[in-house]
This record gives structure tokens, C-alpha cells and sequence, in this order.
């Protein structure tokens, strides 16, 4: 049991020199990360296929999988139905009121052979009164007649827009149906197979840009100084046993706030309780891997 105990504390001790030595090495030490996406569903229904296989790598737009939509096509066919009845009841105005207008026109005419009756001696101001009486009658029923179609051609637009819109939200609907790739990456994860039941915000996939890949590292405030958005910086990808691989990265992102330093990070001053996170953009050569460990050095 001794024995067993010994052992323990060498490897300890060996394991503490060790990072003291990466300490050392590197200005600042981290993990590797990347943008990582989860992917939900955005429609109800079973899923009829869905090929997102993890390590499968991804152009954003590709379509993976597809959720049935049978039920929405039925819709989207009643809507439009709807949509020519609607159309087949717009009045034709010029039509509805063409008969009113050659009325008006037959009375304006009688009213003018009147006139020149009277004018003749040939009739008298009653005959005169009675034409203009009539032919205003049929002006107002023209009016009448003309707003009463216009309300309802009107009313029959709106009802046709609201119709319109929703067939606009079912083909929407239809297009979330399509699982699609959000960006340009790797699967690493699949959370559903197909025949499964989706609903809306099920995760169905994580993928992840390993192109452009960034390591998190920690710097003290002293070290802050030296740091600025857009500087050069080499990153160096460590596998363990003094293999590494060297890489060039710029800083993108410097932490506004301190923090405590993780137990797992080591600094340069191994003294320092706070530090700040700071972002390298790395260009991935297909080696670097989400949570592996690396340094850099700032000059």
C-alpha cells in the first residue's frame, strides 16, 4: 500500500514539473474552440429523412433532412382554392354600372328634347321639371350604386390579402420543414435519427466551423499591456510529450473583465489569481481539435 502511494506522489510531482515547464514555455496556455452550432427543429411532424451523420462536413444551405409536410400542403391547396373564390366575386365595376349610365344618358337626352320643346312653345316647364327630377334620380343611383361596389371590391381585397398572407406563413412553414446547415462545418453530434418525432426546438444536430478555429488563453494584467485586437501571435498545438505544431493567429477578442485563473490554465506568473481571456484566431490545417490543449507566445 506504500508502495502504491509512493508511486502516486512521483507521478505527482513529475506532472507538476511538467507544467511547470509549459508554464515556462508559453506566454499564456488554453483550449482550443469553435463555433459550435445546435440546430433545432423548426416545424412539428416525423422526420421522413435526415442525413447528418457525425464527422459529415457541411456547405451552409445543404439540406439534411426533411419533416413531413404533408398536412401543410393541404392547407397551402385549401388557401389557394380559397384564394380564386375570393377573385371570382371581384365585381366589374364598369359592367355593374353601364346600365345606369345609358339610363342617364337616355334621360339627359329627353331632357335636352324637351327644352327645345319649350323653347318651341311645344311643351311646358312641368314636362321640363319631371326630366330633371328623373335624370337626378339616376345620378344618385349611380352614386349609390358605385360606392356600394366599391365597399364590396374593397372588402373582397382585404379578404384576399388576408388570404394571401396566409398562404405566405404555410409556405414559410413548408420551407422550415427542409433541415438545412446553418454555416459551413462538421457535424459533431447527431441528437435524432429519421422516423423519429420532431417538435418545434428539438435539437437535431450540433455542427461546428473547424476551419476557423480560435484558442482561448488566459493572460495576466502585466502581460495586458502587450496585448492589442488584430495583433500577430504564434499558437502552438500541443499533443503531449514534447510534440507540438506551430501556427500564426490573431487576436480577436480580449476580455473586458478579469477573472479567476481556471485550475486547469496555467500563466506565466503562476503568482497571478486574476486574468483576462483573450480570443486567437487560428486557420485550422485539419490537426486541431475542439478542446485540445495550446500555448502561444506573444512575440
Amino acid at each position: 500500500m506504500k508502495s502504491i502511494q509512493f508511486i502516486g506522489t512521483l507521478f505527482s510531482v513529475a506532472l507538476l514539473a511538467a507544467c511547470g515547464r509549459g508554464g515556462d514555455e508559453y506566454d499564456a496556455t488554453g483550449t482550443f474552440e469553435a463555433t459550435e452550432v445546435t440546430v433545432s427543429a423548426e416545424a412539428a411532424g416525423r422526420l421522413l429523412n435526415f442525413n447528418a451523420e457525425e464527422g459529415t462536413v457541411l456547405q451552409a444551405g445543404n439540406q439534411i433532412g426533411l419533416i413531413d409536410t404533408v398536412q401543410l400542403n393541404l392547407k397551402k391547396l385549401q388557401l389557394e382554392a380559397s384564394m380564386k373564390s375570393v377573385q371570382s366575386q371581384r365585381p366589374d365595376l364598369n359592367k355593374q354600372v353601364a346600365a345606369t349610365k345609358q339610363q342617364i344618358a337616355t334621360a339627359e337626352r329627353e331632357k335636352r328634347r324637351v327644352e327645345n320643346l319649350l323653347k318651341a312653345g311645344a311643351a311646358n316647364q312641368k314636362q321640363l321639371d319631371d326630366r330633371n327630377s328623373e335624370l337626378a334620380v339616376l345620378r344618385k343611383q349611380l352614386s349609390a350604386q358605385t360606392s356600394s361596389l366599391q365597399n364590396s371590391l374593397q372588402s373582397l381585397t382585404e379578404q384576399g390579402s388576408s388570404v394571401g398572407i396566409q398562404v405566405a406563413q404555410v409556405i414559410d412553414q413548408l420551407e422550415k420543414c427542409h433541415i438545412v446547415s446553418p454555416i459551413d462545418g462538421t457535424v459533431l453530434a447527431k441528437y435524432t435519427e429519421a422516423g423519429e418525432l420532431a417538435t418545434i426546438g428539438k435539437p437535431l444536430f450540433k455542427i461546428a466551423d473547424m476551419e476557423h478555429i480560435y484558442l482561448r488563453a488566459y493572460i495576466t494584467s502585466a502581460q495586458l499591456a502587450e496585448v492589442k485586437l488584430g495583433n500577430k501571435v504564434t499558437v502552438f498545438s500541443d499533443y503531449g510529450e514534447d510534440i507540438r505544431k506551430e501556427y500564426q493567429g490573431t487576436i480577436t477578442w480580449i476580455s473586458s473583465r478579469s477573472e479567476f485563473t481556471p485550475k486547469t490554465i496555467q500563466t506565466k506568473d503562476e503568482r497571478a489569481n486574476l486574468v483576462y481571456a483573450v480570443k486567437v484566431a487560428v486557420k485550422n490545417d485539419g490537426n486541431l481539435k475542439i478542446g485540445m490543449y495550446g500555448g502561444l507566445k506573444l512575440k
